[in-house]
């Protein structure tokens, strides 16, 4: 992993795409949204923003197909 890689807490994750704790928990176990899994650290959860913006433009992608 990249040491200067920007990290997301998950109220950062929901904050960005306007969710709840819940919704972000469906997303996690829908397998056909492929939202990225998060890293454990210290039984928190970060997601990598490089993760998240690929994630969004692979779902603009799809939308636009």
């Amino acid at each position: 992993m990249d040491t200067n890689e920007q990290m997301l807490s998950s109220r950062k994750v929901r904050d960005r795409y306007g969710v709840t704790d819940m919704s972000l928990w469906r997303w996690l176990r829908d397998e056909k949204l492929q939202f990225p899994q998060p890293m454990v650290i210290n039984r928190r959860r970060y997601w990598r923003l490089s993760d998240l913006v690929a994630w969004e433009r692979n779902r603009d992608a799809r939308k636009a197909a």
